[in-house]
């Protein structure tokens, strides 16, 4: 009977992937720890294992692949050759090599071959150094030298290379493969038991106290009948029903608890069936950084803590993008170069610092990075610019706001836009995976000169969220417990009023206060001047709102469900949940809550400038007839008005008489050149905030940095252009 490989791919392809994690790992420490040698042994046995493995399997591709990089490594360890830069990077690129082999043979592709020239370039890695015969004399000579008393050690390379302790034989652990989807159903049935419970636990507690009130109601009746004679029958039987019904629901009393208890086990335990450590993301971030690092030309330092940090493994799933999004921003506009960090007196090389830990009953994912900050007035400029708001409302925005626009969809602080940054996508795209999937929470923490630092805070699970359930004029409502911040009682009296606005000082803060009902437009009884308010402080970023409401119910942890597809417009709604006797309890969106809250007090004051009801213009400038047309086609077919001049000078003359929204300009002209059509177009006060795009065949840093320089917008080259990437460029700038 044949032996069926086939059954056994899956968990070949697994182990393979772990082994490569293990390789990728291993080679980013020995950049720091260069002469670690259990370190390249442990290197050594993961390639070996991976050789051996694939041989069984009949993968000669992977086999041939990782018998080459294991001859690079053992000539490594073997003293033969020195793990430099040129030796890791080939042994990178082969563990990019195997993991594509590994996908190849997933969709089953079992015969694919290893690539040529990457085995041929570790073949040449791995061969030693040639020694001339005057350095082999010399070696020779020292070695006749030696005393006999001086015997040299004697190294067997022949021999496998001694286990590490870890190594050591353990207690045997059994694992069994179960199909993801039948967890996730394990775990969202759990998550439905737990949410019942909750209601069955406040259905016990109340029955509580209906047996307390029926006791004093038989109490005052046994009271009664004393005084009449022939009612002992009737006290008798009323004292055994009271004994009874206290029975009852002491026994449901103490079966609650226990079941606290028991269901309690069982969350923790299913939950920590789909738990993973924070390492499993953060860990391949190590040499992204490395490699962003190269692309960029910056000199960084990447340091990572909480690894072991455990999350909910579709949480984890979801927030390497929005990582990945930060990462290339702290290295594109957050760290300086190296001369701009010895000028400002910083270390010349750059740190960018991804930890991890328990906060609350939450994980707080903090990545910062020790660069140039976020400067508000830049943000400020950038926003007007753009024209997302006029300059009185943009005047009157506190810090908090000012800092929270980088959130906007297409907004971006880049000096220009080019083929690699400052289009604006990311960081809209990372406040909508964490706020309206995660229901978590991002709070920026930005000192100009100093750093920039992003707060993730994350729920532990998505199976169940914590919420703390709040009641306003009757109606019960459900707050993110990731977004509260604290709750308190606060003296009437206290309530200042700012500006038309009411307000309270905590700490000395000055946060804004709103009634719940209002934001919701419930009716609002009148009450009283006097006596205390329940607060419940709620934040969104660094914007932080007080909630008047009539009580605090309590925290639950509670399925919530998304909405149905026609109710998606409710957009103060995130999701809901069900309470006692099946009531439809609302999960409320707290950035919305604090939008409207804005609107509420100065109406009208947040939202985006009105834009005038006609068409944008631009002026296509190019002395190309072919590109001009083509640029004027696409900007046509989407509803641009446009207007073209063959060269530098026509443009200038056209830009006397009329005021375009846009202009994008080629470099090399006739005449006026782009980049000095573009300096003429900066000293005019009318065009100093025209966004301009230059679009040219110059591809050289410093033809980008001169885009800089003469304040270009946008900078793209003709050998990447496609109608997408112009028209993505049009609209971050001018909509």
């Amino acid at each position: 009977m044949a032996f069926d490989h086939s059954k056994f791919l899956a968990r070949f392809v697994e182990e393979a992937r772990e082994h490569c994690s293990r390789i990728s790992e291993g080679l980013l420490n020995l950049e720091h720890s260069p002469g670690d040698t259990e370190l390249v042994n442990g290197l050594f046995r993961s390639a070996h294992t991976i050789k051996g493995s694939s041989r069984m399997m009949k993968l000669s591709g992977v086999t041939e692949l990782a018998h080459k990089m294991e001859d690079v490594l053992d000539a490594v360890r073997s003293g033969k050759i020195s793990l430099d830069t040129s030796v890791s990077d080939a042994l990178f690129r082969g563990v990019d090599a195997l993991l594509t082999l590994l996908e190849r043979i997933v969709v089953g592709e079992t015969t694919a071959t290893a690539p040529e020239m990457l085995c041929a370039e570790l073949a040449t890695v791995a061969m030693p150094p040639v020694v001339d015969d005057a350095t082999a004399v010399e070696i020779t000579l020292l070695h006749s030298d030696r005393s006999d008393n001086d015997a040299p050690t004697v190294v067997a390379t022949a021999a496998e290379p001694a286990l590490p302790f870890q190594a050591i034989k353990k207690r045997q652990i059994d694992y069994l493969r179960v199909d993801a989807a039948k967890l996730d159903d394990l775990i969202r049935l759990m998550g439905e038991i737990v949410s019942e419970h909750g209601r069955l636990r406040r259905q016990v507690a109340k029955l509580g106290e209906i047996e307390r009130a029926t006791s004093r109601h038989l109490n005052a009746v046994a009271e009664q009948l004393h005084a009449g004679a022939g009612c002992d029958f009737l006290i008798e039987s009323g004292a055994a029903l009271q004994l009874s019904m206290r029975q009852s629901v002491r026994t449901m009393l103490d079966a609650s608890l226990l079941q606290d208890h028991l269901v309690s086990d069982l969350q923790g335990t299913s939950l920590r069936l789909r738990m993973q450590p924070l390492s499993t993301v953060f860990d391949p971030l190590r040499r992204t950084v490395r490699d962003l690092a190269l692309e960029y030309g910056k000199d960084v330092d990447f340091i990572v803590e909480g690894g072991d940090t455990e999350l909910d493994r579709k949480i984890i799933d979801r927030i390497g993008d929005s990582l990945l999004h930060m990462i290339r921003n702290s290295l594109d506009h957050g760290l300086e170069s190296t001369a701009e960090r010895i000028t400002a007196g910083k270390p010349s090389k750059g740190a960018i610092t991804l930890s991890a830990y328990y906060d609350s009953g939450c994980v707080t994912i903090a990545l910062g990075d020790d660069g140039r900050g976020m400067s508000v007035d830049k943000i400020r400029e950038k926003a007007l610019s753009r024209r997302l708001f006029g300059p009185e409302v943009l005047a009157a925005m506190a810090r908090a706001e000012i800092i929270d626009l980088i959130f906007m969809p297409g907004f971006s602080t880049s000096s220009i836009i080019t083929d690699l940054s400052g289009r604006g996508v990311g960081m809209d795209v990372v406040r909508k995976s964490i706020v309206d999937e995660l229901k978590g929470t991002i709070v920026v923490e930005t000192k100009e000169n100093s750093g920039t630092t992003f707060l993730l805070r994350l729920p532990l699970n998505l199976a169940v969220f914590p919420l703390f359930l709040v009641s306003t004029n009757g109606k019960i409502c459900a707050l993110p417990a990731t977004s509260l911040v604290e709750m308190l009682m606060v003296k009437r009296e206290e309530i200042i009023e700012i500006v038309h606005k009411r307000a309270v000082r905590l700490r000395e803060r000055i946060i804004p206060l709103e009634n719940l009902a209002a934001l919701l437009r419930l009716p609002q009884e009148s009450t009283s001047e006097a006596g205390e308010v329940v607060v419940v402080i709620i934040r969104d970023g660094e914007e932080q709102l007080g909630l008047v409401v009539d009580e605090i119910i309590g925290r639950e942890e509670m399925v919530v469900k998304p909405l149905p597809s026609h109710l998606q417009n409710l957009r103060m709604v995130s999701g809901v949940t069900i309470g006692e006797r099946d009531s439809i309890i609302n999960v409320l969106q707290i950035s919305e809550l604090i939008r409207h809250a804005r609107e509420i007090s100065e109406p009208g004051r947040l939202l985006p400038a009105a834009r005038e009801d006609r068409v944008a213009t631009v002026l296509v400038v190019d002395d190309s007839i072919n590109t001009r047309e083509i640029e004027k086609s696409i900007l046509e077919a989407y509803g641009y008005f446009v207007v073209t001049a063959e060269d530098g000078d026509e443009a200038f003359e056209k830009t006397r008489e009329v005021l375009y929204d846009l202009v994008i300009t080629d470099v090399e002209m006739p005449g006026l050149d782009g980049f000095s059509l573009t300096m003429r177009l900066r000293d005019d006060d009318r065009y100093r905030n025209v966004p301009i795009i230059i679009v040219t065949s110059l591809e050289k840093d410093e033809d980008k940095k001169r885009g800089i320089a003469v304040g270009a917008d946008a900078y793209i080259v003709k050998g990447a252009f496609d109608q997408s990437n112009l028209i993505e460029t049009v609209r971050s700038l001018i909509g």
